[in-house]
């Protein structure tokens, strides 16, 4: 497998975000109340991650050590001004359901930690491997988190309804995300261990 591919598996599986390194924990409780939502705040911490990391990892060498970190804060608020922006014209529905949570991606600790421990000091194509990684793996963590909250919540899965009658309301709100998220990390953790 090449460097790039294992860097890749390696965000997905190993160093998820969510389900391993605990990361990022306010976007995954707080916008997991369906698949969608889930999906989409992923896809959007996905399209900030890798166009930050390449961006960083161009930069990085010319950047000096005292004011590096508010450099790369001003590089990733870039790419989520642009993110906004882009959202606002053109799923302006996804953007008013996800909120306060898009700014907040310019202090995301993935975000600034996959920044600063790795596009910092590796080449933009590995920058970019590592930052499609990590998205990929924070984006199902949220999309899975999200789908069995909603199964649970309401009998739907991405908006279409399959089971009749009303779900267990806890699962909508904020305890049924920690039971699930618990419950998930288990699962993931133990698939881990049998590799």
């Amino acid at each position: 497998m090449s460097s790039k591919a294992r860097l890749i598996l390696d965000g997905f599986v190993k160093n998820n975000p969510t389900f391993v390194l605990l990361l990022g924990m306010c976007p995954t409780l707080a916008t997991t109340t369906s698949a969608v939502n889930g999906l989409s705040m992923g896809l959007a911490t996905l399209f900030v991650l890798v166009l930050s990391n390449m961006a960083i990892s161009a930069i990085a060498p010319i950047v000096p050590d005292k004011v590096h970190i508010p450099v790369y804060i001003v590089v990733i608020a870039t790419f989520v001004t642009l993110l906004q922006l882009l959202m606002q014209a053109y799923t302006p529905a996804v953007y008013e359901t996800l909120g306060l949570f898009i700014p907040l991606i310019v202090v995301n600790c993935i975000v600034l930690g996959r920044a600063e421990a790795f596009a910092s000091r590796n080449g933009v194509i590995a920058s970019a491997a590592d930052g499609l990684g990590v998205g990929l793996g924070f984006t199902l963590a949220l999309t899975v988190l999200g789908a069995v909250r909603e199964i649970l919540g309401s009998g739907s899965i991405f908006g279409w309804k399959f089971i009749s009658g009303d779900g267990m309301l806890a699962f909508v709100m904020a305890p049924g995300a920690f039971i699930c998220l618990g419950y998930l990390m288990v699962l993931f953790n133990k698939y881990l261990k049998k590799e």
